[in-house]
């Protein structure tokens, strides 16, 4: 193949004249694709016959392009890539591996040559035991999938200037987002990304939910695009292994200790949707692992508790979010506040959402006045002494949740169901001070409650089993998805969302990225609908760092101490998107 011009130092974009992938693994035969596409000629790269046939056709995958194929060539032969103006180191994560296969690519090409890795660990070592440090970038594609929107332009100290360019434009004309980031443990999306997904498989290996709730807790609770257990399966559970272990090696994190689970999965053969199984069946659909309504953990069959009027504790946004949801879905509903001013602000809110859902023609117009005529305002809780579930939206203070439960132990009917909406409480807390701690049960909702799905139905180690079934059941009828998990603080959401949050605001604290680079990372590069910054300015810094605290405290580890930025912002009033500022301005 005849070279085109280099770009290095050019302002001509790609075409390259040739580029060589060494490495078709999931990330390297995604990226040789991109190239192709980009309109460069591959040369890809791998060292046996049998390695080769599988990934020829793991690249051609999902290439439409008759030219961009034509466009590949294969090669069991290293001497293949002799001349290429560019080449992309991506075998699996052993620095033995990775600097060996670097200086003899540093021998076969000529000195113009860019080379680059796609290691998780340190580029500059890579680089510099490679033989050509001054001319080799990082380049680590961020997200669920290689051909994600992100990769992550990883310099070492004395990365070329034009180099660093050249990488930037690459990236760029792969029609990907690049994000320079600095060459610590981690870089920037990538730790992020391994801590909240390692948290997932630390979940699943003590049994603490099914991997179907998992999955479901965090796409139906935080709009993602995929479950993490899902998400591991589709990047490989051997390079999430190679790669944990390495940033474990590196930083002694705790974070990133691969748990036995993964090892054993890996030994096993099952890595994922590349070898069929990982935590999942490919294709093959897998049945729901819950507890189904009705049913008690044995499969015993339980019958539910009727209920027919719900009451209501609070008057906040949740509060008012989940009245209208009991409301809509044919409940008599009451809603107690502390004042008859509250109650009927309250009561307003309701009614101006079902007017923007006729408006956006979400529900009838007489659908919406039913809900309003079944929904009453109240401020003393005698009003729930007859309700057979009363749901309390208080603020997230176990003093203050406790004492809502006192009160209703003494006024509520016998057989009635009292439930917390606490996202990082021990519910048990709140089923303690009352003489029914049978009936006692969390069902967490999510924001904005009308239209989130995910409910978490939390029991405690007393809670009876026709109570959690009369939950599931209520769901059901709120049109909602429940899954069922056991009393721990921050149950499944909480658990894995704020460690991966609180590591966002640890990159900001070390000055390694900006906001816009993280949040940029996450969504460009995984697909999520926000970064983790904005996500926490949505939530409201007070409170992500009153959960942050909680969690802190249910388990000790010095990891989820929350970040000082996130503690100083909430401490001189900057709380996110709703005072107009926080990691963002608004």
């Amino acid at each position: 193949m005849t070279a085109a011009p280099h770009p290095l130092g050019t302002a001509a974009p790609l075409p390259l004249g040739t580029a060589a992938v060494i490495g078709l693994g999931t990330v390297g035969s995604a990226l040789a694709r991109a190239l192709a596409r980009a309109g460069a000629a591959v040369i890809a790269v791998e060292p046996t016959a049998q390695l080769l046939t599988e990934a020829r056709a793991r690249t051609l995958e999902g290439l439409d392009d008759p030219s961009a194929q034509i466009r590949i060539s294969f090669s069991t032969h290293l001497d293949a890539i002799a001349g290429a103006d560019f080449v992309l180191e991506a075998v699996p994560e052993r620095f033995e591996l990775k600097t060996e296969l670097l200086r003899r690519a540093d021998q076969l090409c000529g000195p113009d040559t860019v080379f680059a890795t796609t290691t998780a660990r340190s580029v500059t070592q890579v680089a510099a035991a490679g033989g050509r440090l001054p001319r080799t970038v990082g380049l680590h594609p961020v997200g669920h999938a290689p051909a994600g929107g992100a990769i992550e332009v990883v310099t070492t100290p004395v990365t070329e200037p034009a180099v660093r360019a050249f990488a930037e434009q690459l990236v760029t004309a792969l029609g990907r987002t690049p994000i320079v980031g600095c060459d610590r443990p981690g870089f920037i999306g990538l730790g992020l990304l391994m801590t909240y997904l390692n948290g997932a498989i630390g979940l699943y290996e003590r049994r603490y939910a099914s991997r179907e709730d998992i999955d479901a807790a965090m796409t139906l609770g935080c709009g993602l695009p995929l479950g993490p257990l899902a998400q591991l399966d589709l990047i490989g559970l051997d390079t999430v292994l190679d790669t944990l272990t390495g940033l474990h090696e590196l930083t002694g994190e705790a974070r990133f200790l691969p748990p036995p689970l993964l090892e054993h999965m890996v030994t096993a053969g099952l890595l994922g949707v590349k070898s069929g199984r990982g935590f999942h069946h490919y294709p093959a659909a897998t049945a729901t692992g819950s507890t189904a309504p009705g049913t008690a953990p044995g499969g015993t069959a339980v019958v539910p508790r009727p209920v027919r009027r719900v009451g209501i504790i609070g008057s906040g946004t949740m509060a008012t979010g989940i009245a209208e949801v009991f409301a809509r879905s044919g409940f008599d509903t009451v809603l107690v506040a502390r004042t008859e001013v509250r109650a009927k602000t309250a009561l307003d809110r309701v009614a101006a959402s079902l007017e923007r859902g006729t408006k956006r023609g979400k529900i009838t117009a007489e659908a919406a006045r039913d809900a309003l005529e079944r929904l009453t305002g109240a401020e003393d809780f005698a009003a729930v002494a007859d309700c057979d579930l009363v749901v309390e939206a208080v603020a997230e203070e176990l003093p203050v949740k406790r004492e809502v439960f006192r009160r209703l132990d003494q006024v509520c009917r016998p057989g009635a169901l009292l439930s917390t909406t606490t996202s990082s409480l021990p519910v048990v807390e709140c089923a303690a001070v009352t003489s029914r701690p049978e009936s006692v049960l969390g069902l967490h909702f999510f924001n904005p409650a009308p239209v989130m799905r995910l409910v978490e139905v939390v029991g405690t180690v007393l809670t009876a089993d026709d109570a959690l079934a009369t939950a599931h059941q209520l769901c059901a009828r709120l049109g909602k998805h429940p899954v069922t998990i056991s009393d721990r603080a921050g149950f499944i959401v909480n658990t894995l969302l704020f460690p991966y949050l609180n590591a966002a605001v640890r990159l900001l604290e070390e000055h390694r990225a900006t906001p816009e680079q993280i949040d940029t990372l996450i969504t460009a590069g995984c697909g999520y609908p926000m970064g983790p910054l904005t996500l926490l300015d949505a939530i409201g810094l007070d409170v992500s760092l009153q959960i942050q605290h909680s969690l802190h405290t249910a388990f000790r580890d010095p990891a989820l101490a929350p970040a000082r930025p996130l503690e100083q912002l909430v401490g001189v009033g900057h709380l996110g998107r709703k005072t107009g500022r926080g990691f963002h301005s608004y």
